[in-house]
């Protein structure tokens, strides 16, 4: 199983930016998917979390601004952020707790790469 993220760039503060993330390779079930951010200097902390029962878990400092949501189909997640903010700058990850055929009684914890978003002031 692999995750690809992509979406991350430059954008001026007050800016959108809308993030992707594919996983591909053999999967049974998705049962929960997040963003994560890193920015310089700082811990890896939650951005956004699903679960597969559309539970949501927003970080207070993006509450109102950023939507998770995921397209099922595609193996997908997204992250939507509006009225980006220079403290949103950060390397965004994405992750998925993943069942696979081999193993549908344990999820797998897998990570994308990282995009990075840069909010200029």
């Amino acid at each position: 199983v692999q995750l690809q993220a992509s979406g991350g760039g430059l954008v001026q503060a007050g800016g959108s930016l809308r993030l992707s993330c594919t996983a591909s390779g053999s999967i049974f079930s998705i049962n929960g998917e997040g963003w994560y951010r890193r920015a310089p200097g700082k811990q890896r902390e939650l951005v956004a979390y699903i679960t597969d029962g559309n539970r949501f878990d927003y970080a207070d400092s993006v509450k109102g601004r950023f939507t998770i949501s995921t397209d099922n189909a595609k193996n997908t997640v997204y992250l939507q952020m509006n009225s980006l903010k220079p403290d949103d700058t950060a390397v965004y990850y994405c992750s998925m707790e993943i069942k696979e055929p081999r193993s549908v009684y344990q999820a797998s914890h897998y990570w994308g790469q990282g995009t990075l978003v840069t909010v200029s002031s």
